[in-house]
């Protein structure tokens, strides 16, 4: 027997009023960055600091637009923790943190080790580690160091490759995964 809504309308034709839209939206990918693989219609971003002990877990895009206050919460999070400096992320980057997370098909937010740095930021990090660039995409909000406990440095590694959009640098010793938006590439640290 088919459940009813205070309508008169059933469970079951308004569950396929929902089936059908979803069928009809499904072309939306399309008009979507097309060089993303696994972003989807619907794009979402989790993520941690152990150093601030913030926490973000959220929808940034819908349907081919970006949402503003989401992007700004998210630039905000991934601000330069040492200086406090807050830089415009490049959506780039966040895409493909997004993506890759989604092709990885894990619940667990990342551990955010490092997003936008400053100059100064920068410098200090580049004196106490040879595996610093001096011209880092960090300092122009176009890159991040993520690190998941449920997935090795070369399973993130290869789900980042696999979007094809930008840098992708394995630290294996230190157990992290570099992400950016520049040139495709990627390196051993």
């Amino acid at each position: 027997m088919a459940e009813t809504t205070g309508t008169g309308i059933s469970r079951r034709s308004l569950l396929g009023v929902f089936a059908a839209t979803a069928v009809a939206a499904a072309p939306t990918f399309s008009n979507a960055a097309g060089f993303l693989r696994g972003g989807g219609d619907i794009r979402r971003i989790r993520m941690y600091s152990g150093r601030t002990g913030e926490r973000v877990d959220m929808v940034y895009w819908i349907d081919g637009q970006y949402i503003k206050d989401a992007v700004k919460e998210i630039n905000h999070f991934m601000r330069d923790w040492r200086t406090d400096d807050v830089k415009e992320i490049d959506l780039r980057t966040i895409d493909i943190m997004a993506a890759s997370h989604n092709l990885l098909d894990v619940n667990e937010p990342y551990m955010l080790l490092s997003g936008y740095r400053s100059p100064k930021t920068n410098a200090m990090l580049r004196s106490r580690s040879r595996g610093v660039a001096k011209n880092s995409l960090h300092m122009r909000g176009q890159a991040a160091d993520l690190r998941l406990a449920s997935r090795s440095v070369s399973q993130m590694a290869k789900a980042a490759e696999a979007c094809r959009a930008g840098g992708v640098g394995k630290y294996q010793r230190s157990n992290f995964v570099h992400m950016d938006c520049g040139v495709v590439r990627t390196w051993r640290g």
